[in-house]
């Protein structure tokens, strides 16, 4: 099957990296122009940008921390003024700052809250106008199974993670009526940089944990991305779907 997003604007946040990065690809490669937002590292946004380019797509690299509203609502008023609209909105941007609660500081709390939960809500607000008056549009909220399971050492992203999950159902409800649909896919283990920084013996306990035996890759979440951005997609709102090789059924 193939999608068609032609004439569509895609703002995807957190895409300089990983699972952001890749949903970014594969939107552009089926025909939307794509806003590669990024926090951090300008280079690496701007490396998937010459990627959707050389593959034929068209894209542009915006920084914003999505955690600061002042700083995203600047974001979204400079995309709205340059390109009319947002048809699409994936809210990818997350950081983790694991520990035991016992050791878990306010602040490191306070920080994956802010960008994780806080981040997904200021992007959602400052759209929310736009998609009214388009009386359409997606909105796919990325979670976590930690979100949906719990996990030990991770409080704040589980917490930040579940409350994506709640965000999503009651935007969902509150947007149906004009014909939007919102969605999270909450992902499992996937190989990413940040997974790459976990320890073998941690990883292949993961794998034990996953019924089929093996992580996911970033193209796995995009695909499904993809599909939820599409018409195909347009009767599904308000759903969290799992991509986790059956971790959390």
């Amino acid at each position: 099957m193939k999608f068609d997003l032609n004439n569509k604007v895609a703002l995807v946040t957190g895409a300089s990296r990983g699972i952001g990065r890749e949903i970014a690809i594969t939107l552009a490669e089926a025909g939307a122009f794509v806003i590669v937002n990024y926090c951090g590292s300008k280079e690496k946004a701007d490396e998937v940008v010459d990627t959707i380019k050389a593959n034929g797509g068209d894209a542009v690299a915006m920084q914003c921390n999505v955690a600061d509203f002042a700083s995203t609502e600047e974001m979204i008023n400079s995309i709205l003024s340059e390109y009319g609209k947002v048809d699409i909105l994936v809210n990818n941007a997350g950081i983790t700052k694991d520990n035991l609660m016992i050791k878990m500081s306010v602040d490191d709390f306070d920080d994956v809250l802010s960008t994780n939960l806080n981040g997904t809500f200021h992007t959602i607000k400052l759209l929310y106008r736009n998609f009214m008056k388009l009386r359409a549009g997606k909105i796919i909220n990325i979670s976590s199974v930690s979100g949906v399971m719990g996990n030990a050492g991770q409080a704040n992203y589980s917490a930040s993670k579940a409350g994506v999950i709640g965000l999503t159902k009651a935007v969902a409800r509150e947007l149906a009526g004009r014909n939007i649909c919102v969605n999270a896919i909450a992902p499992g283990f996937v190989e990413t940089d940040m997974t790459g920084k976990m320890p073998e013996a941690v990883l292949e306990k993961a794998k034990e944990m996953i019924p089929l035996g093996k992580l996911g890759q970033t193209k796995d979440i995009a695909n499904l991305a993809l599909f939820l951005a599409s018409d195909e997609a347009n009767y599904i709102t308000g759903q969290i779907i799992n991509v986790d090789g059956g971790m959390a059924m």
